[in-house]
């Protein structure tokens, strides 16, 4: 009797960490993640002075398509001009959605 308790238990443990590791591989990034992504994508072509990202996630259309992103902004100076951006990031996937410069 004892040894069929301890193959449930162990069963049962196998599947619980494989029903956990494979729903933390599909959890949304963080907005401090959504933050480094877009601030790393701007570096590519210069300095980043200055970077905000709201914590709360928003619900966006594009193309009939809903995502879920967080909306942040990036400041740089180019050649002594301050220039200002919109970006968007999908909370899910981490991918640049949008990015629009401030006029």
């Amino acid at each position: 009797m004892k040894w069929k308790t301890l193959l449930l238990g162990a069963g049962i443990g196998i599947a619980a960490a494989y029903f956990f590791t494979e729903a933390s591989k599909q959890q949304a990034i963080k907005p401090e993640k959504a933050l480094k992504i877009a601030k790393d994508a701007f570096k590519k072509k210069g300095p980043v002075d200055g970077s905000w990202i709201q914590m709360v996630p928003e619900t966006v259309i594009k193309h009939d398509i809903s995502y879920s992103v967080y909306r942040g902004g990036i400041s740089r100076r180019i050649d002594k001009v301050l220039e200002q951006y919109e970006f968007i990031v999908d909370k899910s996937t981490g991918v640049l959605l949008d990015v629009n410069q401030i006029k």
